[in-house]
């Protein structure tokens, strides 16, 4: 019996020893080994670094408006009666020309009765002025000769001593001279006539209509001289003078257009830090309200070259290739557009990637497939 047990233990521990020995074997016939890792090397486009001076142009943009224009107001009331032309938005008037005329017959007699008046004033002192004032008696008499109820009134003799002047005072001959003249004055703003050569843009009554003071009539510009508005930073105030030129175009960039800086706000906007630059633009072709965009020149950036916005890292850095190798070096952006950046601090010579690389990184193994122009697309 005892050696029963020998043998079977003997077997047992056999067919222990040969499971272990077989599993090993199982596990290491699945075990794979591990293909060697390969380097991946991208192909890039370089492009030489070549320091110039390099302009810098500030874009602006916005809507045009008349420089001379005028908004027409009624001062007094009545009926629209007539004028030289119809007025309809698009009409154009010479400079003279009756742009609109309010019915002013009742006031036109009004007028007429103070002018009689004071007529008839002068005529009840001449008696008394042929006595106690013969030497001003001519040129009194002179006047009334020349009085003309249909002209405006003439002004008045000139007095020439303290007695005559307190005289024709006292008979209220010179409070009723300016009551005239204050009547006919407000005559005038019956008709309102073109103070230049224009066209008529907003009409807003009609013949007939009654007019009551204050209301607006209509808006009257010169189409050949307009005023573009844009907003700098306050950065470039200093750069920019009167009478410099500016490039205008407009949206589709199918025509451009000469202006000239006339003026330059000289308050800053605390919310944008921006000034207001008025431009002036002389051409027929414009229209009131048409949009433009404006290219003024700043300044001259020396030692700098013009990159695609997308290549500057971390608004400070770029991407240069040494021996194989990228590499990001510090750079100092000195001007930023829409879509490019004008950098210094890179030395004429040095390889700087023009185009970006996904996943680039400082230490990165790439090949250099060629040369490419920084701005190729932009300028494109």
């Amino acid at each position: 019996m005892e050696k029963r047990k020998i043998i079977l233990s003997a077997l047992g521990i056999v067919l222990v020893i040969v499971a272990i020995f077989v599993a090993k074997l199982i596990i290491d016939s699945n075990t794979k080994e591990k293909p060697p890792v390969k380097k991946t090397v991208k192909s890039v486009f370089i492009d030489t670094v070549k320091n110039r001076t390099v302009p810098i142009v500030l874009p602006a943009n916005g809507n045009i408006t008349a420089l001379h224009k005028l908004e027409l107001y009624s001062e007094v009331q009545g009926i629209f009666r007539y004028t030289s032309k119809d007025f309809r938005p698009g009409m154009k008037y010479k400079k003279g020309q009756v742009l609109l005329g309010i019915d002013s017959e009742e006031y036109s007699a009004t007028v007429q009765s103070s002018k009689s008046d004071l007529y008839n004033n002068i005529t009840s002192i001449m008696p008394d002025l042929r006595l106690d004032y013969p030497d001003a008696f001519k040129k009194w008499e002179t006047y009334l000769q020349n009085f003309d109820m249909t002209k405006p009134v003439p002004p008045l003799p000139e007095t020439s001593t303290d007695q005559e002047k307190y005289f024709i005072t006292g008979r209220g001959i010179i409070s009723a001279y300016y009551r005239v003249k204050n009547l006919e004055e407000r005559l005038y703003k019956y008709t309102i006539v073109a103070p230049y050569d224009g066209i008529l843009t907003e009409a807003l009554v009609n013949k007939g209509t009654l007019i009551r003071p204050g209301q607006k009539l209509g808006e009257f510009i010169d189409p050949s001289v307009y005023e573009l508005e844009v907003s700098i930073a306050k950065k470039f105030s200093d750069l920019l003078q009167i009478g410099e030129k500016v490039e205008l175009s407009n949206l589709e960039g199918s025509k451009s257009y000469q202006g000239t800086v006339t003026r330059i706000n000289g308050k800053v906007n605390q919310e944008t830090q921006s000034i207001r630059v008025f431009i002036r633009v002389d051409n027929p072709e414009l229209s009131e309200g048409m949009y433009l965009e404006a290219k003024m020149d700043a300044k001259n950036e020396k030692n700098a070259i013009e990159i695609p916005r997308e290549l500057l890292v971390e608004r400070s850095k770029v991407f240069v290739v040494q021996d194989s190798v990228l590499n990001l070096v510090d750079v100092d952006p000195v001007y930023f557009t829409n879509n490019t950046v004008v950098i210094k601090g890179l030395k004429n010579g040095t390889r700087i990637l023009s185009a970006s690389v996904p996943g680039a990184y400082s230490g990165m193994l790439v090949k250099v497939e060629g040369q490419k122009d920084l701005l190729k697309k932009e300028r494109s």
